[in-house]
């Protein structure tokens, strides 16, 4: 047996090798849907708790694993962990996600924080990533995750989630300069963390630009992808031969700026048809992606056509099957093993074997 074949899926396709069927994972694989979460919360009801204790983290992280055997293994955790690192102190509301306690507003607060240090600042990760690597390992690819400069700024200013993004807006249009300091600081603290994690066992890292779509794409030129870039060149200074994954929610508008990111893989949400999407990036450009999670609400047959339509537009090269965005919490449970039996059976040009 070669080398290769005892690489894991996911990490050989995000690499560009030609694979015999899409791997497949899913975003927010582990979590509400699943009645093992929801047990677990009711005995942590803190989610920092639940993403902070290696123990309860790892129990978490691996829930999807051992019931549906998908082709990566993504860590639990948010995109503002890291923020308290810096001086940014702030808690994630359940069902309402991070709330920052002292919004940054002000030059002065952007000139207190500090650089992150994770092995002091954030000790749970190596534990978390050298278990999941320890428990899948080559069967499946363990992924780590960040947050991008410009999503992680817009909560630390806003303070927590916003429908019209006004106050980082504000910022922006109104005192870029403030607002640069402050996207260069997160983005150096990121690549440190996006490091970190590869070094403690992550083999592919996705990175969640979750607000950039709120941008027009001048804006997005101006605040989101130098930013993003900062971080990829960084890393891949480092880590070149590490696969780095870029998702920015509401993407359509801005899929080929995306490709000139230092991603390896872009994500594509379900708004964009897939055949669309790879003729706009280009056949070098690998892909994540783009079932609509609602899909996993209808039929079997539904969810299977579906399936083979993203799988079929996708090509067989360099394509990672996956949902356009998280797992819905009522998602019934049979319908997401019915979703990873399905992929499982495919070949690589899309038919069901």
């Amino acid at each position: 047996m070669g080398v290769s074949s005892t690489t894991p899926h996911l990490l050989r396709a995000a690499r560009g090798e030609v694979v015999d069927r899409p791997p497949v994972w899913m975003m927010r694989q582990a979590g509400r849907y699943m009645k093992a979460y929801r047990d677990l919360r009711e005995k942590y009801p803190s989610f920092r708790d639940r993403s902070e204790i290696p123990e309860v983290a790892i129990e978490v992280s691996l829930q999807p694993w051992r019931a549906f055997q998908p082709d990566g293994v993504i860590l639990f955790s948010d995109i503002v962990t890291p923020l308290p690192g810096l001086g940014i102190e702030m808690d994630i509301a359940e069902g309402k996600g991070p709330v920052i306690f002292s919004p940054i507003r002000t030059q002065e607060q952007i000139d207190r924080l500090r650089p992150l240090e994770p092995e002091a600042d954030l000790p749970f990760i190596k534990t978390i990533l050298q278990a999941l690597r320890q428990e899948v390992g080559n069967k499946s690819t363990v992924l780590g995750f960040v947050g991008a400069p410009w999503t992680l700024a817009a909560y630390a200013v806003e303070g927590k989630g916003s429908k019209t993004y006004s106050v980082i807006k504000n910022m922006a249009f109104s005192d870029p300069t403030t607002l640069h300091q402050l996207l260069a600081k997160l983005a150096d603290a990121i690549a440190v963390y996006m490091r970190y994690q590869i070094d403690c066992g992550a083999q592919v890292v996705q990175m969640f630009d979750s607000w950039a779509g709120q941008l027009s794409p001048q804006d997005y030129d101006t605040f989101a992808l130098p930013y993003q870039q900062r971080v990829f060149q960084q890393v891949k200074q480092t880590h070149p031969d590490t696969p780095l994954i870029l998702l920015v929610s509401g993407s359509a508008g801005v899929l080929e700026r995306m490709a000139i990111s230092g991603a390896d893989v872009v994500t594509v949400d379900w708004a964009v048809d897939m055949a669309e999407a790879r003729a706009r990036l280009g056949k070098h450009v690998k892909v994540q992606g783009n079932l609509d999670p609602g899909v996993l609400f209808g039929s079997k047959q539904f969810i299977r056509d579906r399936i083979l339509d993203t799988v079929r537009k996708a090509g067989n090269w360099g394509h990672i099957l996956n949902l356009g965005h998280g797992v819905l919490p009522e998602t019934p449970e049979e319908n997401v093993a019915f979703f990873f039996e399905t992929a499982k059976q495919l070949d690589a040009a899309g038919v069901g074997r």
